[in-house]
Parts: C-alpha cells; structure tokens; sequence
C-alpha cells in the first residue's frame, strides 16, 4: 500500500493496515564508521537534518542526533556518541502506533538484521511524513538559492 503524501486522514489516523514502509524514504543519506564528531556537526549545519545514519557494509550501527554530540571532542568518532535503542522501527510496524510513539522527528527502518531499509521523517507539523518529493524539492531549493 503507498500512502499519497502520506497524510494523515481525518481524526490523525492512517488507513487501517498502513505500515513504516509506506511512508519511509527509501534513500536516506548515510555516514560512515570514520564519520568525526567534527563532520557530523558539519552535516547538521543543515537545518532540515535531525538525525545522521551511521552504516557500515549497509547495516545501521548508529543513529546520531545533536544533543549526542555535546561536549564530544571534534575528531571522537560520532558512532561512539550514537544509540539504536528507541531510534529503530522495523518496516512492517503500523504507521499509526507509530506515529503516535514517536517522541523524536526520525526513526531509521531496519530489518532483523539491522540493515537500513530507509527513514521515517516526521514533519515539523508533526501531522505527516515527508516524502521523496519533499526532500528533492528542499534539495532543488537549496541549490536555487546556492546560485
């Protein structure tokens, strides 16, 4: 089932059966293991990022957000300073149950053996996910404006 938009429908609910898998990205950008704690403020200097995928040999060791990175020194490996623990959901959970769980914006999917499948992406609103089409249009956005 693909979930245009993936909006809520009336009442904040999804259709009965919707999972994570219907509305992850399914490309989310990713670091590596020798990812410093200095890059990984570099690529939070983006605004719209609010978690950094850590994967080795495409399973996820790490799922690293910025209050993780205070006080770490610049060039500590950020995989050291991330967790998996309450930052995981796997692609067949209800999207409903989770959405309602979610205390963060992000949860990386993975499937039992840890590899990452994609990227749920709450919306400021927090009343939606975001979309591909939302990340390529903030993309095409930002290089409109780099010009």
């Amino acid at each position: 089932m693909t979930v245009p938009s993936v909006a809520p429908c009336r009442g904040g609910t999804w259709p009965p059966g919707t999972t994570v898998a219907d509305a992850m990205l399914r490309r989310p950008k990713v670091c590596p293991p020798q990812t410093t704690v200095a890059q990984a403020w570099d690529v939070f200097a983006d605004g719209h990022v609010h978690a950094l995928l850590v994967v080795a040999r495409g399973v996820l060791l790490a799922v690293v957000e910025r209050a993780d990175l205070e006080g770490a020194p610049p060039d500590a490996p950020a995989v050291e300073r991330g967790q998996l623990l309450g930052r995981v959901v796997g692609p067949d959970a209800d999207l409903d149950a989770t959405w309602r769980a979610m205390t963060g914006r992000r949860l990386a999917v993975v499937d039992p053996r840890g590899t990452l499948l994609g990227l749920l992406c709450l919306k400021r609103s927090r009343r939606g996910f975001c979309s591909a089409a939302d990340v390529a249009a903030r993309e095409a956005e930002r290089a409109q404006q780099a010009r």
